[in-house]
C-alpha cells in the first residue's frame, strides 16, 4: 500500500516553552483508519495540526511523498482535509450550500463545478435537504455533518478529524460513526471516545506526554487494561463487557 502520511522525529514547543511533541515518528498507509488516543495534554490535536501545515515544528511531515512546507501548503491542504472539533469554526457563510462550495471556489473551480462538488459532498453526509438553510438553524449534529461536507467537497485523500463525536447525542453519534465508516479515504481520528475509536479504526496509536507510547491493532490496544490505566484511559465498555463475560 502507498504511504499516505509519514512523520519523522517531530518536535513542537508552545510559545510558553512547554514541549507538546517530543520526537513523534509515525507512518500511515493509504486507506488506513487510525485513531490517536491519549489523556488531555498528550499532544493529539497538536500532532493533527501538523498534518496539513496549520502548525510547523522541528522534524518532517510527508503527505503522499510531499514534504509539508510553507511552499506547498496549498497542495498539501488539497490532499489533507481537517475537520475541527467545533463545526462553528468551519461554518461562516449565509447558507449551507455556500459554506460547502466555498473551498472548491477558493481552489479556482468554476461556480458550476463548485456547486456540483458541494451537492455531492452534502449527499454523502445526508444533508442535501438543508442546502438553502443557514448553518446556525441546524442542530449541532447537523452542523458537524455539514462541516465534514465542507472538507469532502475539496476531495481530499486524507480526512483528519479532531474529536468527531464530542458533544453529540447518542443518535447523532451513531449516525456520524456510520457516515465516517462509509467514507473510503484515509482517516486519522483524535478522540477521547474509545468506543468510537474501536468502531471507526482498525489501528490505535496511544500518545502521552507528547510521545507515542503504543501503536497496534485497535482491539488489542484498547483491551489492554494495564496500558489504558497507565495513560489515564479506560477499556471501552464494549470490550470491558467481553472481558467480564467471555
Amino acid at each position: 500500500m502507498q504511504e499516505a502520511i509519514r512523520v519523522e522525529d517531530l518536535h513542537y514547543r508552545y510559545p510558553d516553552g512547554t514541549w507538546a511533541l517530543k520526537g513523534i515518528s509515525l507512518k500511515i498507509a493509504e486507506g488506513e483508519s487510525v485513531a490517536i488516543v491519549g489523556p488531555n495534554g498528550a499532544g493529539k490535536t497538536t500532532l493533527l495540526l501538523h498534518l496539513n501545515g496549520i502548525l510547523s515544528g522541528e522534524g518532517k511531515v510527508f503527505v503522499f511523498g510531499e514534504e509539508v512546507t510553507k511552499r506547498n501548503l496549498l497542495k498539501v491542504r488539497q490532499l489533507v482535509g481537517f475537520v475541527f472539533q467545533d463545526p462553528d469554526d468551519q461554518l461562516f457563510m449565509p447558507t449551507v450550500l455556500e459554506d460547502v462550495a466555498f473551498g472548491p471556489l477558493n481552489l479556482g473551480f468554476s461556480q458550476d463545478e463548485a456547486i456540483k462538488r458541494a451537492i455531492d459532498a452534502l449527499d454523502k453526509v445526508g444533508m442535501t435537504h438543508a442546502l438553502n438553510r443557514s448553518p446556525h438553524q441546524l442542530s449541532f449534529g447537523e452542523r458537524k455533518r455539514v462541516a465534514i461536507a465542507t472538507v469532502l467537497a475539496m476531495q481530499p485523500k486524507v480526512l483528519v478529524l479532531d474529536e468527531p463525536t464530542a458533544n453529540l447525542d447518542p443518535r447523532s453519534r451513531r449516525q456520524l460513526i456510520s457516515l465516517l465508516n462509509q467514507l473510503s479515504v484515509t482517516k486519522v481520528v483524535a478522540t477521547h471516545d474509545l468506543d468510537a475509536a474501536l468502531r471507526l479504526c482498525e489501528r490505535v496509536v496511544v500518545m502521552d506526554g507528547g510521545q507515542v507510547v503504543a501503536d497496534g491493532d485497535a482491539q488489542s490496544i484498547l483491551s489492554d487494561a494495564n496500558l489504558m490505566e497507565a495513560h489515564g484511559l479506560e477499556v471501552p465498555p464494549s470490550l470491558a463487557a467481553l472481558q467480564t463475560h467471555p
